[in-house]
């Protein structure tokens, strides 16, 4: 018997590398996909650079590899993108998300990209500076985060997932975050879990946003109870 088809999709500001190890931790019992949007890992940018735009690619993908019932696991913006897509594709049968956030407004948006400040981060975080210059070589990261806060900002105003759009998405849709995300609110999540026809809310105790400092084994073991049927 084949195993299931799992594609794991990166966040804002990050790459396919930073899911290696997770990727091994389900390689048995998953056939693990992993891609980098564009402008990401060091991926060419494309035109443009949105939440349509990753919604497109993640499509393609897909369709190039030809899988049919995917089952996906979104960190953050990942989670935001494979939701996009089950709202109107037939090729994915399940979606798991850690770290979503999912209450986009104006407000909301000029609050995140407050921490979009590469001068900024070069002087009070030179180690993630340093870091996000290796994984998106040889683009410039400054260019990256810069795309990233015009990003955010047209989702302020133009969010994609509402309280209508949500009703779109059919499929089985686990949405978890860690207790201790500053970035993503329990009551957002919630409120997201209890739009989605089929969805539920777990929450992982002490995990934080950053996915370097979210328990890796745990994680799996999530989602090898929720995606396995």
């Amino acid at each position: 018997m084949s195993k299931p088809n799992l594609i794991i999709l990166h966040g804002a500001l990050g790459s396919e590398k930073q899911f290696f190890n997770l990727q091994s931790e389900l390689s048995s019992e998953f056939q693990v996909h992993t891609f980098n949007f564009s402008g990401h890992g060091g991926k060419d940018f494309s035109n443009n650079f949105s939440i349509p735009q990753f919604t497109l690619e993640l499509d393609q993908f897909l369709s190039e590899n030809k899988l049919q019932d995917v089952l996906i696991f979104g960190y953050s913006m990942g989670g935001y993108v494979a939701l996009n897509l089950a709202r109107t594709s037939k090729k994915i049968s399940g979606v798991f998300t850690l770290g979503t956030k999912f209450h986009w407004s104006p407000e909301s948006a000029a609050h995140e990209i407050k921490m979009l400040n590469p001068a900024k981060i070069e002087e009070k975080v030179p180690a993630f500076a340093t870091a996000l210059a290796e994984r998106h070589f040889p683009l410039d990261w400054k260019e990256v985060m810069h795309r990233t806060a015009d990003l955010m900002i047209n989702l302020g105003n133009n969010p994609l997932l509402t309280t209508n759009t949500f009703k779109e998405i059919t499929i089985p849709v686990t949405i978890t975050r860690g207790t201790l995300d500053n970035m993503v609110s329990k009551e957002e999540s919630e409120s997201a879990a209890h739009d989605i026809p089929n969805a539920k809310y777990i929450e992982f105790a002490d995990f934080k946003h950053p996915i370097e400092q979210v328990d890796i084994n745990k994680l799996a073991a999530k989602i090898r109870q929720e995606l396995i049927n």
